[in-house]
């Protein structure tokens, strides 16, 4: 990044260092990638399964899987990316990678409903480690570090989800869900051993801050509480209102106290830099999209009509792997190169660029609303809603990297990584909301599906959500506009 694109009032970038072999960081950096993306999107087209296999009654029983996912994962946002500004990219990058073995081992050994939430809890945090990439490549790769760094977390989520939603629906359908977490135990183990061998043992870029564990430890609880309502909510009813109250004044009290605080985990003057809050929510905004998308999808992709009454008959009956190929053109638009969306970002068209992903995003979803009872309904639509996606987490990421000086890489990935958790779950809880507010009995079985005309609903929804990028983004470019006058005046 040239000085010309440096905020005021920032500190210009460190001095380079000796660089790594490229190639092979980068490619260690996309590894980490895939392996955490391919955890987080492997489960949608699995959720059928693990509800039949489990005896679940409901969809909401079974979202307890994302549930713990995100806890897990909102902690570790908050936390990896920091620490590899303190204490170095390397060892968080080990320590994250381990998480994501341990996690995989749990349900593979285990086998049963109870292990394979312990596994997530513990693979949600180390799938922070996809965001580290951020950092260590802004950090050792100079002036193209950012454009990289970005670049390399949106293709290789693409690849990610390829790899998740049909590596591991070919494997669960001929072998076992349990083969499936053996698998991945043995991929995240090399990926560990390859994040020692080549990421560099550099000194942390902040070796003098060190991270506040009050701070720390207070954020946790508050974001958990808010992200335990979302994903709960609908099964605890009221008392879900204890724990949102909870989080909501121990936030305000929380950012309070860090503005004062010496060792913040977070910069406010970062928030406050033009469009970061604003990218912020709008990753959070589009994150919910995505997980209502996939949700809805992979639910009604795999109810068979012939198990339901004649009445309530509706569904494509796909199998795990057949659902994942359908959603195959979502992870393909994430490949496409974003070279012209890079260029706009960096000229300082953020908001032209958001508004962009989200009218997409939203056309996508209106499409499926209207048509989604046959497959080649759903290939459009997610290729629609990917290229979407794609615009709206690249613009998301690069802008708040754009606001910090490198040695702050890890805290402006962990501010966007900590959105798109709450995002995640937000979007989970209102699919799940809506696809149990009408249930119909599956013959022979205790189980019981959503009813088929709460899935326009659930799509109707989503794209209401994508129209909010656009209104947030627009918003905040009037207010800088504001403030740009006041200034000169």
């Amino acid at each position: 990044m040239t000085e010309t694109h440096q905020p005021a009032g920032l500190t210009p970038e460190a001095p380079s260092r000796p660089a790594p072999n490229k190639w092979a960081l980068i490619g260690v950096a996309a590894l980490l990638v895939v392996l955490t993306n391919a955890v987080v999107f492997v489960l949608p087209p699995l959720l059928p399964v693990i509800q039949a296999q489990y005896h679940l009654a409901t969809v909401a029983d079974t979202t307890w899987v994302y549930s713990v996912l995100t806890l897990g994962g909102g902690a570790g946002f908050i936390l990896l990316p920091r620490l590899a500004d303190v204490h170095g990219d390397r060892n968080t990058s080990v320590v994250a990678a381990a998480f994501l073995t341990v996690g995989a081992l749990v349900p593979a050994i285990g086998d049963s409903y109870p292990t394979l939430l312990v596994g997530c809890a513990l693979m949600g945090f180390g799938g922070a480690a996809q965001l580290l990439p951020l950092g260590f490549l802004r950090r050792n790769l100079g002036e193209s570090g950012i454009t990289v760094g970005v670049a390399v977390l949106v293709i290789a989520t693409g690849v990610g989800i390829v790899v998740g939603m049909i590596g591991g629906g070919f494997i669960v359908e001929n072998l076992s869900l349990r083969s499936f977490f053996v698998v991945l135990t043995a991929a995240c183990a090399a990926t560990t051993l390859a994040s020692y061998v080549t990421i560099p043992h550099a000194p942390p870029a902040e070796r003098t801050r060190r991270i506040g564990v009050l701070g720390t430890v207070w954020m946790i609880a508050w974001v958990a509480a808010v992200l335990l309502t979302l994903t709960q909510g609908l099964l605890w009813g009221t008392a879900a209102l204890v724990p949102l109250a909870a989080g909501v004044i121990g936030g305000i009290a929380w950012v309070r106290v860090e503005r004062r605080s010496s060792s913040a985990v977070f910069d406010v003057a970062m928030m406050k830099a033009p469009l970061v809050t604003a990218s912020c929510v709008c990753i959070a905004l589009f994150a919910a999209v995505n997980a209502a998308f996939m949700l809805l999808l992979s639910t009604y992709a795999q109810i068979a009509p012939a198990a339901l009454r004649p009445a309530d008959a509706y569904g494509l009956g796909l199998s795990e792997l057949n659902t994942a190929l359908v959603m195959a053109p979502f992870a393909a638009a994430f490949l496409v190169r974003g070279t012209v969306l890079d260029r706009a970002l960096f000229k300082g068209r953020g908001v032209s660029v958001f508004v962009a992903g989200a009218l997409i995003s939203a056309a996508g979803l209106a499409w499926l609303a209207v048509a989604h009872d046959r497959p080649w309904h759903y290939l459009v639509g997610s290729a629609v809603m990917g290229l979407g996606c794609r615009i709206g987490y690249t613009a998301s990421f690069t802008l708040v990297q754009l606001a910090v000086p490198e040695e702050k890489a890890g805290m402006a990935a962990g501010a966007a990584g900590t959105f798109m958790a709450v995002g995640f779950a937000f979007g989970t809880a209102l699919v799940s909301g809506d696809l149990s507010a009408s249930l119909v009995p599956v013959s022979g079985t205790d189980l019981e599906v959503a009813a088929e005309g709460l899935y326009g609903i659930g799509y109707w929804l989503s794209g209401v959500l994508a129209l909010f990028v656009a209104v947030t983004a627009l918003i905040s470019r009037a207010r800088s506009g504001r403030r740009a006058e006041g200034t000169a005046s």
